[in-house]
């Protein structure tokens, strides 16, 4: 599903991904790095999203007011996320900008600055930016579950981070964070479009090849144990409409039983896009969809969606209904549970099966139509699981039998693997 692509390793431990479509004169480049909030420990939550803010504050190349005009005079697009395996910056542009796009990378991954009043000033930015996100009830009972769900893993941490962290982080704290994790033996860098491959792994040497090898210690990570029992959050907030969200434990994107979960979430709720980028373009199919015949065909909830993305170590599987009209959420909450249950005891039916498998085809072709989106597509399943994960999914997705969905429905569905949340309209 992706063009043949070229793999090289720097010197200094760069991994390097060219990728040459010619069907229009533009390439985009993305930098990958290992580092989110799966990797921040206590007092520095939300360093890793922190850090990609600062990034383009200024280097000592290139002055803070220059970054966005670096790239928008070659009329491209730029951007950046963090989540919490990696975080990642990208330009799309005319193949011209190629050598500028690589040097604004090369500067973010070794010369950012840091400047102390620049740093004040995104602490306020970003806790704003955390309340505002508290003041929406969905992503509220989201962040609760989540963290409810997670009892030792860093997962438990929101990207964002912890609003105590944020007020007490020093700008030393930060810049130690990027230091210890912006380096070439973390990073992969991949270019897509309108580019001969050996000429772009030349240009690539000669903007990275100069920075130091550092090897990036990401230490330990306390593996999850295993769920002994339902987990509940019952929260009340001022509001008139009420949230449910069911959180199951699920399996990491390397897992084999990584691709039934993604067919039977396709079942439940339509299917996604297969990375935390894409699984927010556009609306799932759902119109026939489990759980949208059953609460939203019926009136008792006014939506419900489905969120399983590929992770490095397993994450959540998890369901969220909006509650209809006059609908209690309590009684939402069991409906949505009793939907879920019958799935577990009783599997998909193969009709339901092989219209999942047939929509995740469907979406993985739209993830790939066009050079940002292929870009993406490599670096995201490299940074979390591998070379080949991605190349081989499709086959595993076509693989998926009926057996194979009301196995994972029976395995990961169970009482026991579960965080229920509701939230109250006060």
């Amino acid at each position: 599903m992706l063009p043949l692509i070229r793999a090289a390793v720097l010197d200094n431990g760069l991994q390097v991904r060219v990728a040459e479509l010619h069907t229009t004169p533009l390439v985009s480049v993305w930098c990958w790095y290992r580092v989110g909030s799966r990797d921040e420990g206590p007092g520095l939550t939300g360093a890793s999203h922190w850090a990609e803010h600062m990034n383009f504050k200024g280097t000592v190349g290139i002055p803070a007011g220059e970054f966005k005009q670096f790239i928008d005079r070659f009329g491209g697009f730029w951007n950046g996320y963090t989540w919490i395996d990696q975080t990642t910056y990208v330009a799309t542009a005319t193949k011209d900008a190629l050598d500028p796009m690589l040097f604004m990378e090369a500067e973010r991954m070794d010369r950012c600055l840091y400047a102390p009043a620049a740093f004040e000033s995104e602490r306020t930015v970003i806790i704003s930016e955390l309340q505002g996100g508290e003041n929406d009830p969905d992503n509220l009972l989201d962040i609760e579950v989540t963290a409810t769900a997670f009892t030792s893993h860093t997962y438990r941490h929101p990207t964002i981070g912890w609003e105590g962290d944020l007020r007490t982080m020093s700008r030393d704290d930060l810049h130690g964070h990027y230091r210890r994790f912006y380096a070439p033996t973390n990073a992969t860098l991949v270019i897509v479009g309108d580019v001969d491959a050996d000429d772009a792994l030349r240009q690539a040497e000669r903007r990275f090849g100069a920075i130091p090898a550092r090897e990036t210690d990401r230490g330990v990570i306390t593996a999850e144990p295993e769920q002994s029992g339902e987990r509940r959050v019952e929260m009340v907030r001022e509001g008139t409409t009420g949230y449910v969200k069911v959180a199951y434990h699920a399996p990491a994107a390397t897992d084999p039983d990584f691709a039934p979960m993604l067919v039977l979430d396709a079942v439940l709720t339509g299917a996604k896009g297969l990375n935390v980028w894409a699984s927010f373009s556009g609306p799932a199919p759902q119109r026939r969809a489990r759980l949208y015949r059953a609460l939203v065909d019926t009136g008792q909830a006014a939506a419900v969606a489905g969120s399983f993305v590929a992770t490095a170590d397993p994450y959540l599987f998890m369901v969220s209904a909006t509650a209809g009209d006059g609908i209690a959420v309590l009684e939402l909450r069991d409906l949505l549970l009793a939907a879920l249950d019958t799935v577990r005891l009783e599997g998909a039916t193969p009709d339901e099966v092989d219209r999942a498998k047939r929509q995740l085809r469907a979406r993985i072709v739209l993830e790939n139509g066009s050079i940002t989106s292929i870009g993406h597509q490599i670096g995201f399943f490299e940074t979390v699981a591998g070379s080949g994960v991605f190349d081989q999914l499709v086959s595993r997705i076509a693989a998926v039998s009926d057996h194979d969905v009301a196995r994972v429905a029976a395995r990961y569905l169970s009482t026991h693997n579960r965080t229920v949340g509701s939230l109250q309209p006060a």
